[in-house]
């Protein structure tokens, strides 16, 4: 019994974050209004999509801007897979005939859209992963570009610059909530097993841990290849929500939001990851609807264009300076409720596993 108190209160905060999710899925579903249904199925999407870039940049300290262009591979590779053979005959003349005829069912095609993302980075990254700083940040920001490049111009698979259309739609309410709150112990296991000690130990002294037996580079590696997959995943769902997409909304938009959200939050824990898109979704949200209603009354002559990302770059820039550690500052949510946060005690103070 006194084992199972122990498990429980080691891995509370895995427990509070999900019951958090599944209140907030609850509240949705009983509210019942088509809108609020879709703005929290993309949330619990960019979830995951968080998650990965903790699971990489919060415990390695690397700035990380893959994650979309991971996201965006698991959409297209997932879409090839679930899409009935008339729907790639209509939408992509020229894909290559092994393709065409094959169709998967939903839970497949999620998987080898993750998979297809975690074999591109572990193709790419273990060079990568022995740059630190600025060079790593550097030629991560570059995988972007090529990833981008890729699809834009990978007219066959792709349809190019174009939007494709014809995917079925598969991602809902529910399912979206299962997979982040899946994604969420995942997460949550890594940054406790001994790879995330170890990365994190990395992370604070990179020399200290080599000193004592740490393979940095692997322990990098393995993060990201981990990150991409999620990654990859999130974006085979995000895919089967919105239905028809183009490349462009995998590049450095959506790059913004997503690492605004970490930032916000707090990279250090998944904590900060969780509460970070919480946040970040609803001030997008609520910034849209007064740009919105801002222009269809025509109270300004010209229109309130780019409002809501001028604030988020604001807000981003505020907590940078005030708190660069996040909304969180490293800690973890627990049960009991550990108010060393708000005392300003620093994380890692306590006797948890965060290093």
């Amino acid at each position: 019994m006194m084992k199972l108190k122990e498990w429980l209160s080691r891995n509370s905060t895995f427990f509070v974050l999900a019951v958090g999710l599944a209140l907030i899925s609850g509240v949705t579903f009983l509210i019942g209004d088509t809108l609020i249904e879709r703005i929290v199925t993309v949330l619990f999407v960019d979830v995951i999509l968080v998650l990965a870039l903790q699971v990489f940049m919060g415990n390695s300290g690397i700035l990380s801007f893959a994650v979309a262009g991971f996201m965006g591979i698991g959409a297209y590779g997932s879409v090839l897979f679930s899409m009935t053979p008339a729907a790639k005959a209509a939408a992509l003349p020229d894909l290559y005939p092994f393709l065409t005829q094959v169709h998967l069912p939903f839970l497949a095609a999620l998987v080898i859209g993750g998979l297809i993302a975690a074999l591109v980075a572990a193709i790419c990254a273990y060079p990568l992963m022995r740059l630190s700083d600025a060079a790593g940040v550097i030629t991560i920001f570059s995988l972007l570009v090529i990833i981008n490049v890729v699809l834009v111009h990978w007219s066959a698979v792709t349809n190019g610059p174009r939007t494709l259309f014809g995917v079925d739609r598969y991602t809902y309410l529910g399912t979206s909530t299962v997979f982040s709150i899946v994604f969420l112990a995942v997460a949550w296991w890594f940054k406790e097993s001994s790879i995330g000690l170890k990365l994190r130990a990395s992370r604070d002294d990179a020399l200290a841990a080599a000193s004592i037996g740490v393979n940095i580079v692997m322990m990098r590696y393995l993060a990201f290849v981990l990150s991409a997959f999620m990654a990859g995943f999130a974006g085979a769902l995000w895919a089967h929500f919105i239905t028809s997409f183009s490349p462009y909304a995998f590049y450095l938009s959506a790059t913004f939001v997503f690492l605004a959200m970490l930032v916000i939050g707090g990279p250090n824990g998944i904590s900060g990851a969780v509460v970070g898109t919480v946040l970040v979704t609803a001030l997008r949200e609520g910034l849209r609807s007064i740009e919105n209603n801002v222009n269809m009354s025509k109270v300004l002559p010209s229109g309130l264009v780019g409002f809501t990302e001028v604030v988020m770059a604001v807000l981003l820039i505020v907590i940078l300076i005030l708190r660069p550690s996040g909304i969180m500052g490293g800690h973890e949510l627990r049960w009991p409720p550990d108010l060393s946060a708000l005392r300003g005690k620093p994380a890692g103070t306590d006797k948890s596993r965060d290093v």
